[in-house]
């Protein structure tokens, strides 16, 4: 590597420690979201379905 190992094998390591700390980061909120979502449900109830795009009930664009 032409005397540059030791900067391309630390910047390798700085980078799978980086993204290791963000996939760690991003489970542990998606944890705590859920966690928070079913809180919120069991107060103050489920939530409502989307209404589908072709629903033949939608009369919305009827001008």
């Amino acid at each position: 590597m032409g005397g540059y190992a030791t900067y391309v094998w630390s910047s390798y390591g700085v980078v799978v420690v980086m993204l290791a700390v963000m996939l760690i980061s991003s489970v542990i909120g998606g944890r705590t979201r859920d966690r928070e979502l079913t809180a919120l449900e069991e107060r103050v109830g489920p939530r409502r379905q989307r209404r589908q795009q072709n629903d033949p009930e939608d009369t919305r664009h009827d001008a």
